[in-house]
């Protein structure tokens, strides 16, 4: 008898919302860390600006996305059996705590609030979305997490 892969339980019209939803914040942090640098390098006020507004789109954007999660997380026993799952969701907790905190960094002076803690927490949550987003990957193409069973290869 052939298993069925574990599946999303938040979807629409059979598509998965968080896999729907995670690249917007994905994009958003790392656009933060660019707009950091480029703060860095050139100290224009503008790019202090980009990356608070950045940050603050990935939070919003972000919060959705952890419901779906969460909704997946818990909706099918045999995701939380995989260790792989639970990397994906301790890093991203982690990614989403730093990113909160650099918000409110962000959110003080142009200078102080990029150069040093700013450009460190934005490089530290790049950093664990790299982490994140391989075991994201793992569960889907390795594990077939949301992969129907007509679609895998």
């Amino acid at each position: 008898m052939v298993q069925t892969p574990p599946h999303a339980t938040a979807q629409v019209a059979g598509h998965p919302i968080h896999a729907m939803l995670v690249p917007i914040p994905i994009v958003c942090f790392l656009g933060t860390w660019v707009t950091d640098i480029a703060y860095w390098l050139t100290a224009n006020m503008q790019w202090a600006n980009f990356s608070a507004w950045l940050l603050s789109v990935g939070l919003i954007v972000s919060a959705l996305a952890v419901l779906a999660g969460l909704v997946d997380f818990f909706g099918d026993r045999r995701i939380r059996q995989l260790r792989t799952a639970w990397i994906h969701a301790a890093g991203n907790a982690v990614a989403l705590g730093l990113s909160i905190v650099n918000v409110f960094v962000h959110s003080r002076d142009a200078y102080t609030s990029v150069v040093p803690t700013g450009l460190l927490l934005s490089s530290a949550v790049v950093l664990i979305l790299l982490v994140t987003g391989w075991s994201g990957a793992a569960l889907v193409h390795r594990h077939g997490v949301s992969v129907r069973m007509g679609d895998r290869a």
